[in-house]
């Protein structure tokens, strides 16, 4: 993997095409002061152990977002996590999947927005895993 984007309180660990909504919700998080690390798997297997044991060990929050299902990409980060003790320090893992429900067909950027893997999304469950109330229109982008 690599880091695209170092920070201090946050990781997002993208595994697909939503890199670029990982950066927007990075300098949507940075307007509300988290500092946010964005990092790009690029490969599901091998897992990138060191990156993202050094992703847990540096953060309080790490997201990993994917276009799969439940059981996939951040299921075999969260295994890893767990088998190396990873989450007895309090980690805030979250992981952001498609949903297991069927989307009405509309415009990709449409579909994803559903889904809640756009950058408001993203912004959203950071606000959500820190227990913080994302207001509505706190989150600015649309």
């Amino acid at each position: 993997g690599r880091i695209l984007r170092e920070g201090t309180k946050v990781a997002i660990l993208n595994f697909g095409a939503r890199l670029g909504e990982c950066l927007k919700a990075a300098d949507e998080l940075a307007g509300f002061g988290l500092s946010t690390t964005i990092a790009d798997a690029r490969f599901a297997k091998p897992l990138d152990t060191d990156l993202i044991l050094r992703l847990a060990r540096e953060h309080e929050v790490l997201i990993t977002i994917e276009e799969g299902a439940v059981g996939g990409f951040g299921s075999h980060v969260l295994q890893l996590l767990s088998d190396n003790d990873a989450l007895d320090g309090g980690l805030k893992l979250r992981m952001m999947v498609l949903p297991d429900m069927f989307l009405d067909q509309d415009s990709p950027n449409a579909m994803y927005a559903k889904a809640g893997l756009d950058a408001k999304g993203i912004v959203t469950r950071v606000f959500e895993a820190l227990g913080k109330d994302v207001a509505a229109g706190t989150v600015k982008l649309a």
